[in-house]
């Protein structure tokens, strides 16, 4: 049986999760399962997060404000409620809009590089 404790969490709880510094002014909190993860990334306005690419596969929910998705060098604008899928290895970023955002991102499987606190994209 499996510790309720450790399969339950809460994204505004500043201990829990994984973190780390994407670029200035973004930050993830990452939660890693056994085939997937969740990361939560959090925007300053006009932040931005670098073009590249990771052979996972990832599905981002934009949860608050608005952006520019960047995708396979088109750029699409979206808001609160857009969601989007990126295959692996396709290129891809995102620019924060006015308000900034929040993303959440799930990956398949779960990319190695975000297991650890660290900085960057860590493309490898």
């Amino acid at each position: 049986m499996t510790n309720k404790a450790e399969e339950f969490f809460n994204v505004d709880d500043p201990e829990s999760g994984i973190h780390r510094e994407l670029a200035p002014g973004l930050n993830a909190q990452v939660f890693v399962g056994d085939n997937s993860m969740l990361s939560l990334v959090r925007f300053v306005p006009g932040g931005k997060g670098e073009i590249h690419s990771h052979s996972e596969e990832q599905w981002g929910l934009l949860l608050e404000g608005s952006g520019t998705r960047i995708q396979n060098g088109v750029e699409h604008q979206v808001i609160a409620g857009d969601f989007w899928r990126t295959p692996g290895g396709i290129t891809h970023g995102f620019i924060a809009g006015p308000q900034g955002a929040k993303v959440m991102d799930i990956f398949s499987p779960a990319r190695e590089a975000y297991r650890e606190q660290g900085e960057g994209f860590a493309n490898k």
